[in-house]
């Protein structure tokens, strides 16, 4: 189903009244539930339920309920089977992803061995994956790991207690993408960039569960950050940064 139409589903569930198609938007991004990169999200979200009357009619998932103002279709068809198979699948990631952010966390300890650091996984959940010496200096670093999103981006999410935590050393953020082919690369920022990246909206605050969203695009061998407004090849595989 459509991201917008799916988002829209949720949003009128739980309000169990009509809403302003605008309004519909507001709430779907600050649950979370609709991600979008467009300017226009809300012109995107209204020609979607009104693509949806206009096309089913009276087996609309919607209904319009005054100017621009809808509502669920009490005659509409629930789509069951699609549910379930979206739930199956969802909790098939959902058990895949715990292995995913470990084997993120070993490409990353293996490249710093590589490069002479003396590091080590972190065994107990103190907010830092890898903690890494090199020349008597200490580093903490956090690691998150992707694999490529159907928007065709690497989606990151992060707690909003780690970015205020005071962790020992020179503290790094590393962000690994494992491309469709299996080849890996890292995106690794310090925390004062990151720092600024947010404040920028770059990283966006999704306003769920304390968390901040770091969405990655790779177009034309260049990667950005947010949009396409923010490229940010300079700290790309950039392990040089660590020091």
């Amino acid at each position: 189903m459509n991201k917008f139409k799916n988002a829209a589903i949720k949003v009128l569930t739980e309000s169990k009244k009509p809403l302003h198609y605008k309004e519909i938007t507001r709430l779907a991004i600050e649950k979370g539930i609709l991600v979008t990169q467009g300017k226009t999200p809300d012109a995107s979200m209204n020609a979607q339920i009104i693509t949806d009357i206009n096309s089913k009619k009276s087996k609309s998932t919607f209904l319009k309920t005054s100017p621009a103002t809808y509502d669920l279709n009490p005659n509409r068809v629930v789509e069951e089977p699609l549910k379930l198979n979206k739930e199956k699948a969802l909790k098939k990631e959902k058990i895949g992803s715990g292995f995913i952010g470990k084997a993120g966390e070993h490409f990353v300890t293996s490249e710093l061995l590589f490069r002479g650091y003396n590091a080590s996984i972190m065994s107990v959940d103190v907010g830092m994956d890898i903690i890494a010496t090199k020349n008597n200096k200490l580093f903490s670093l956090q690691v998150k790991t992707s694999n490529l999103h159907n928007t065709n981006s690497y989606v990151f999410d992060m707690r909003k207690v780690s970015l205020e935590r005071d962790y020992a050393g020179n503290v790094f953020y590393v962000f690994v993408m494992i491309h469709p082919k299996g080849d890996k690369s890292a995106l690794i920022l310090t925390s004062n960039k990151i720092d600024e990246l947010v404040h920028s909206n770059a990283i966006k605050d999704i306003k769920v569960n304390d968390r901040f969203r770091v969405v990655l695009k790779i177009r034309k061998d260049q990667i950005y950050i947010g949009t396409l407004d923010n490229p940010i090849d300079y700290y790309w595989n950039n392990w040089n940064m660590i020091k």
